[in-house]
């Protein structure tokens, strides 16, 4: 059990979402994944949470393993071509983790994925959430295009476009 991680959850509160993500943000976000997504048939979704509840944190639960969790709850797994991917962001840890379902996992090296968190998180610690987030949305669309063309006969819109705050 890490007491200051915990003392970081509980203090963040939906200030810290309103500060690094506001509703402009979140529309912009929402923008470009639907602009993205009409150049391949893969689904991105973003899970934004602020902070884990106690229990995870008494639990002392990673940020992968509750993206892990986010993944299945919003069934992001349950894509026809099985090329779904959830960007999970955890606003108290300062954590972005990439789960992609097993038609990407196939296809893409999880050194990659690492290296596109890697570009957000730099993004993120200079403060600037709404640009990491873009170009990690780009970097996984360009990926998807490659591998998940569009087919504008059989490809509809599986998953929300709409960031997901837990």
């Amino acid at each position: 059990m890490n007491l200051t991680r915990i003392v970081r959850h509980l203090s963040a509160g939906q200030w810290l979402l309103r500060r690094a993500l506001p509703a402009a943000t979140l529309t912009a976000i929402e923008q470009v994944i639907q602009q993205s997504e009409t150049s391949h048939s893969g689904e991105i979704c973003i899970a934004v949470e602020c902070a884990l509840n106690t229990l995870a944190l008494i639990k002392n639960q990673t940020a992968r393993e509750r993206a892990l969790e986010v993944f299945s709850r919003l069934r992001v797994w349950d894509t026809e071509q099985n090329n779904g991917v959830l960007i999970y962001l955890l606003l108290a840890d300062r954590d972005v983790e990439i789960i992609v379902d097993q038609g990407m996992h196939a296809k893409v090296s999880n050194k990659e994925w690492g290296n596109i968190c890697h570009i957000m998180e730099s993004a993120f610690s200079q403060q600037q959430f709404e640009a990491g987030l873009i170009q990690g949305i780009h970097a996984i669309s360009q990926h998807l295009e490659t591998h998940f063309p569009y087919d504008p006969n059989k490809d509809k819109n599986e998953l929300t476009n709409k960031p997901t705050i837990l």
